[in-house]
């Protein structure tokens, strides 16, 4: 069940918790940091993922890729590696303050450097990447299975899979997963669905149950605090 208190949101859980509704799988002692994960409405057809570390200034992948207004390529990547434990995926990295995320600090740069700043960062981390090789294998895993489950998913509500998300053949053990993780879709692409634009949707890395939406905020009559709006 989520909540919300005068102090923020919170989530709690019911004596006979469903597994549905839990955190995902994941391996907490490799998680560094905990982790706040934004999904932000920022156009018609635009989203920006915040991430932001306790005591550091949030960093943002803005415009992310992927805008769907079912459920953006994102914000899948998030609940696949929170659910199946990947720690090394693309969310697991900001965990530890790397990744292809840039600092919004310098917020009043124009997409264009933003777009520059962005590109800079992920040739960064792809060298990284290719040096450490848990890494480049949780990342592999991380998109051949976003791109299993969003078609598996929009197969099942009878949608036509984005040809430009072309997914391979999955294989037989990859069945449990994809099962868990199109349930996760299955509760959160409603959410994501009723988001006006400058809504959110907020997480609290590895959980891939959110802290909050705006709709929440909103009925609440909850303010974000200058630290939630960086």
């Amino acid at each position: 069940m989520i909540s919300l208190s005068d102090g923020g949101a919170s989530v709690h859980q019911s004596a006979k918790p469903d597994t549905l509704t839990q955190p995902g799988n994941v391996k907490r002692g490799l998680v560094q940091s905990p982790m706040n994960v934004r999904f932000r409405r920022t156009g018609a057809r635009r989203y920006a993922v915040v991430v932001a570390l306790v005591g550091e200034p949030p960093r943002a992948m803005d415009p992310a890729p992927g805008y769907d207004d079912d459920i953006p390529h994102d914000l899948v990547h998030y609940l696949v590696e929170a659910e199946l434990g990947l720690t090394n995926g693309v969310y697991g990295r900001a965990a530890r303050g790397a990744g292809t995320f840039i600092t919004t600090a310098g917020q009043d740069a124009s997409p264009r450097e933003r777009a520059r700043k962005q590109r800079k960062q992920q040739k960064r981390e792809r060298a990284l990447g290719a040096r450490d090789e848990r890494h480049a294998a949780d990342m592999a895993q991380s998109e051949r299975l976003a791109a299993l489950c969003d078609v598996a998913w929009r197969r099942k509500h009878a949608q036509h899979p984005d040809p430009a998300r072309a997914a391979a053949a999955p294989r037989t053990e990859d069945t449990p997963a994809i099962t868990r993780v199109v349930a996760r879709l299955d509760a959160i692409a409603p959410l994501w669905r009723r988001l006006r634009v400058g809504d959110e949707l907020a997480f609290e890395w590895p959980n891939v149950v959110p802290t909050h939406t705006d709709q929440q905020r909103r009925a609440t009559g909850h303010r974000p605090s200058q630290s939630e709006d960086p």
